[in-house]
């Protein structure tokens, strides 16, 4: 059983990688009063940066491990106080899967990954063998074995990092938002992997934003909000409520066919012109096939458009090509009748990458805006700044904001580099209703000013709420391109999603 009694806690203000919460502590656990029982599967919501991965820190002993700061209160795991129980006997009751999984990986190959904690406690090697073999056959991931982990996909990698944990075979795991950069067979695979936890009588306490692929698996709902319990009921009274008293928690829809209506929107009439793509292919160095091949295709400027596909199917690498990063691509890419190559497109194009710590370089969020513009405009970066909620943040270090606002700040220096095109690659991971929402009418602002925005995407709620076209994109193929103007349409979304 774990105990939260009478919990506050503020990060140390040298936390600079804290990731959950601001120098401002706003989201800051305070006074939290909470029981998780044997057994139990939590799903723990609300807006970003509201403490919920504070939270599960608590409970696998990052803090006060590894982030430290000053705590009231006490979190007891069968009444012991984690605070004062080791990493080493946390770890063996305890485990955790980051919504990035490679911030966990240790090895290179897959099997020595999926023995490391094993390994770690002490245990047998004809044990760990047979705990990796169980593991594998149980998650379905033979066909991993022995394999270059960075070399695979988003998804498999997420296979690895539960089957690591698994292995170790702890009573509790703790789950922080896995499914955000996962595509809807990726995502399939990650809910069997928590039915399978279900059924042994794990404990399992989930942080997420998509709500639909546990609407039948958890057994209790805790929404937070500003570092306190706002809503702790089970699943079936929180199923009960309408959607609209959901959003009005800043929830995400429970229900992706519930979705199509409730985010409905007008697609904008017409476009304004289009960059025409004439057989684009590209192939890695030392590979004998393109992994990407566009015969004729058209991307409409003042209108924003999804790129969908599976896992590898070639959307993050259309991305760089279109963007000019890959300069080996052949083909050509025009706008009214003007061909411009990889150099030219480079200063055209502005894209924000799945991985947005990848692009944050300065020592405060204004500085970040500041440095994405050729004059630098400090009245515009905070006018920014307050259209992606994030003027209060102005002066905190960006490696200091939570998942979400590191992305809203990352989309903020798109805006303000004012380029032709704009490439988001997942630009929601980690975004509530709320912030969802303000991404898109920034990315809908983008559109009328009749630039040409990209989205690739595995988010269908956000396809919803703000795309006007889809690319569907697969082995480096554009194999559908449609307008998301009717309930055909829509339609035809959800069943790529297998709604």
């Amino acid at each position: 059983m774990i105990e939260f009694k009478d919990l506050s806690f503020s990060y140390s203000s040298g936390n600079v990688n804290k990731n959950d919460e601001t120098d401002t502590n706003n989201g800051s656990p305070r006074n939290i009063d909470l029981t998780v029982n044997d057994g139990e599967f939590v799903l723990l919501t609300g807006s970003s940066g509201c403490g919920k991965t504070t939270l599960i820190r608590f409970i696998n002993g990052l803090i006060p491990h590894f982030f430290s700061g000053d705590i009231k209160g006490e979190v007891l795991l069968d009444g012991k106080n984690i605070s004062e129980m080791s990493l080493f006997d946390l770890s063996s009751r305890v485990g955790s899967v980051f919504q990035n999984p490679r911030s966990q990986f240790f090895n290179v190959d897959t099997t020595s990954e999926l023995a490391f904690g094993c390994e770690n406690h002490g245990i047998e090697v004809s044990e760990i063998k047979k705990r990796v073999n169980e593991v594998a056959e149980k998650l379905d991931i033979r066909k991993l074995m022995g394999r270059n982990i960075f070399a695979m996909s988003g998804g498999e990698k997420q296979k690895i990092a539960c089957g690591s944990v698994a292995a170790v075979q702890p009573d509790i795991y703790v789950l922080d938002e896995p499914s955000s950069n996962l595509d809807v067979y990726a995502a399939d695979e990650l809910r069997k992997f928590l039915v399978m936890l279900k059924s042994a009588g794990k404990t399992v306490v989930i942080v997420e934003h998509r709500l639909y692929y546990l609407a039948d698996l958890a057994d209790r709902v805790i929404v937070m909000n500003e570092g306190t319990i706002k809503y702790d009921s089970t699943m079936e009274n929180f199923r009960k409520l309408s959607e609209n008293e959901r959003a009005g928690m800043g929830l995400r829809a429970l229900s992706l066919m519930n979705a199509a209506d409730i985010y409905k929107k007008n697609v904008k009439k017409e476009a304004c012109g289009s960059w025409h793509i004439n057989d684009l292919r590209f192939r890695f160095r030392d590979e004998n096939e393109d992994v990407l091949h566009i015969k004729d295709e058209s991307i409409s400027s003042g209108r924003i458009t999804a790129v969908i596909g599976h896992n590898g199917a070639g959307k993050t690498t259309f991305s760089r090509v279109l963007c000019g990063l890959e300069k080996r691509a052949k083909g050509t890419i025009e706008k009214d009748g003007k061909a411009y190559n990889s150099k030219h497109r480079l200063k055209k194009c502005y894209m924000i990458m799945q991985d947005v710590n990848h692009q944050l370089f300065t020592e405060s969020v204004l500085d970040e805006i500041l440095i994405s513009m050729e004059e630098k405009n400090e009245d515009e970066a905070m006018k920014l700044l307050r259209q992606m909620d994030l003027e209060k943040y102005s002066s905190a270090h960006p490696m200091s904001l939570s998942g979400g606002q590191k992305q809203r700040a990352s989309i903020a220096s798109a805006m303000a580099a004012k380029r032709d095109i704009f490439i988001f690659d997942e630009p929601t991971s980690g975004l509530d209703l709320y912030h969802m929402n303000q991404v898109a009418v920034a990315l809908g602002a983008l559109a009328d000013s009749e630039k040409t925005v990209v989205v690739v995407t595995h988010d269908v709620e956000f396809v919803l709420m703000c795309c006007d076209e889809v690319v569907h994109l697969e082995e480096g193929n554009i194999t559908e391109h449609y307008v998301l103007d009717s309930d055909e349409s829509r339609k035809h979304l959800l069943d790529f999603f297998n709604v």
